[in-house]
């Protein structure tokens, strides 16, 4: 399916092309990166996430300070999540902490220990509050390894919460009167483990509700790690070609471009930050100039910067890399002591080059479909 993606996006007012990856900025933020050094690092958009907004700071101060853009000082495009698979999996942790229910997902606050209930009513309202360009449905993910009657009941209450999203989005449209060009993009999720028919299915449920894009929901590897190819490249033969296909928390280079391949055109992630902040940044061994893209010959390497070997090495972490780290010529062995005695700028030199890297694979990707 590759070659058949690329086109412009247009999302009140902004525009980006796809395929686009979006860092996630959980609590309207990417730890020690600041908005401007996001734009630097060439990121367009970002995701944050429903669940920990809504308990803190609250959606109705992100409101008062005019949305989460004006909020974290960001122009780019910001997706939110549900904050369903934040729930679920305090529950599935703990069930003292909550249940599922059909009205919504009841849960303990992590911070308070305060009652809650997310429904797929509250969780459009929290999101219209945020102000995101484009937001999604509150789901029922369950990990593949659920037995098949645990999956099947939790891909016919998503499309039933997902019928209950779309009548509160477009309630809460008339009453902020909002146009077809001011609206927020809303993205169905297809639940349905590792099984083409319940995959199938929930697409089934999911189309008549017209939504602007469908996410890839729970996890795109088996117990084993290994990837679902076939799976995941199914699901996408299901969806409107004219619709955009979101690839939940996708994940390594490797996974974006096979994603990418079997029709997939959103990606988000914390893998580019969580690494940068442990000292792991992504270099190219020879990721540009294999035209068809084979994952095996992508060539994507890591660097361990808190190796004791990069201790006198006095290189910028990759020679004509083009992020503000390696154009600052900030160099390995000072990276390596940044980490050593604990200072925060590791982390954020770190990220930043991450950052760019997977934005560098994202304009690959795009000048190959051409």
């Amino acid at each position: 399916m590759m070659g058949e993606r690329n086109r412009e996006l247009v999302v009140r007012g902004k525009s980006l092309r796809t395929p686009f990856f979006m860092p996630d900025a959980t609590r309207a933020s990417i730890r020690g990166v600041m908005s401007e050094q996001l734009s630097a690092c060439g990121t367009e958009a970002i995701v944050v996430n429903t669940y920990h907004l809504m308990l803190q700071p609250g959606s109705d101060l992100v409101a008062q300070a005019g949305g989460v853009h004006r909020f974290m000082r960001w122009d780019g495009l910001v997706l939110s999540d549900s904050g369903g698979y934040q729930v679920y999996s305090l529950i599935h942790k703990n069930p003292e902490m909550g249940r599922i229910t059909e009205e919504g997902a009841e849960f303990r606050s992590v911070l308070d220990g305060s009652k809650h209930l997310l429904t797929p009513e509250k969780a459009m309202q929290v999101q219209f509050d945020l102000g995101v360009d484009m937001m999604v449905v509150l789901d029922d993910p369950r990990p593949n390894s659920a037995v098949e009657e645990e999956i099947h009941k939790a891909v016919e209450r998503s499309v039933r919460w997902a019928e209950r999203c779309r009548i509160e989005y477009d309630r809460q449209v008339k009453a902020r009167r909002l146009t077809e060009e001011s609206r927020p993009l809303l993205f169905g999720v297809v639940q349905g483990g590792k099984s083409r028919a319940l995959r199938k299915k929930c697409v089934e449920g999911l189309l008549p509700l017209g939504f602007d894009g469908y996410g890839f929901g729970a996890r795109h590897i088996d117990e084993n790690g290994e990837f679902l190819t076939d799976v995941v490249e199914y699901t996408a033969s299901l969806l409107p070609e004219d619709k955009l296909r979101f690839a939940l928390g996708v994940g390594t280079p490797q996974d974006i471009v096979r994603f990418w391949r079997c029709g997939w055109d959103m990606f988000d992630c914390v893998i580019p930050t969580r690494e940068g902040r442990h000292g792991r940044l992504f270099v190219k061994d020879n990721l540009i100039g294999d035209q068809n893209l084979r994952v095996e010959s992508l060539g994507v390497d890591a660097v361990n910067i808190t190796n004791a070997k990069y201790r006198d090495d006095f290189s910028v972490i990759e020679e004509g890399c083009g992020c503000p780290t390696c154009m600052g010529g900030y160099t390995k062995a000072y990276i390596h002591h940044l980490f050593r005695v604990g200072e925060a700028l590791g982390g954020q030199l770190s990220m930043m080059h991450n950052l760019f890297f997977y934005n560098k694979l994202i304009k690959y990707l795009r000048s190959v479909n051409n």
